[in-house]
């Protein structure tokens, strides 16, 4: 008997694979998320793991959904120097080869798979959301005139990041960082 996507043991060897994966990304990294490491993790069959995520990339992308996105998250005034730190913290990240794969790999999966895109836009949208309300918060404190509405401010400070790290796959640095900080608006 095969079991199916309500049965319980299905759901838990689902959870199993899941905690074990990001267990394995928590404590190594990205590249030793593979079918045989997690399996081993998991205490379960190889085979197990390829029945609920055939491909490596899609259990990857699985196991950073259910990792806490710090990015962005705890706005600190003044405003400008906590978002240089987070932009940063963000460029430092996209330095890893296997973070530009799954960056990369999640938006271009999102073209072809419905449950790749509600991942992509449900990290759009809270990276883009934290984003907007520490300018929003910054801009009501008087510390920014916004060139921009505060919800685009994540593509115009992101995408360039974003750019360096996956398309030139080069390193984004104090710099260009910078300018894209004071592209935003007028800092006081």
């Amino acid at each position: 008997m095969v079991a199916t996507q309500d049965d319980p043991r299905f759901l838990r060897s689902r959870e199993a694979i899941l905690t074990a994966a990001r267990e394995v990304l928590l404590a190594h990294g990205p590249g030793a998320v593979t079918h045989a490491r997690v399996a081993e993790q998991a205490g379960i069959a190889r085979a197990t793991v390829y029945r609920h995520w055939p491909r490596t990339d899609q259990l990857l992308a699985e196991a950073m959904a259910t990792v806490p996105m710090p990015f962005f998250e705890a706005p600190d005034a003044p405003t400008r120097e906590w978002l240089v730190r987070e932009l940063t913290a963000l460029a430092r990240q996209l330095d890893h080869h296997d973070v530009r794969v799954i960056a990369t790999t999640l938006a271009g999966s999102a073209l072809w798979e419905d449950d790749m895109d509600a991942r992509r836009a449900r990290f759009a949208d809270l990276l883009a959301g934290r984003l907007a309300g520490a300018l929003e918060a910054a801009r009501s404190r008087g510390e920014v005139d916004l060139h921009t509405a505060p919800r685009d401010a994540a593509a115009l400070a992101i995408g360039p990041l974003y750019y360096r790290a996956t398309i030139e796959r080069g390193t984004t640095d104090e710099g260009v960082i910078a300018t894209v900080v004071d592209s935003l608006g007028r800092w006081r």
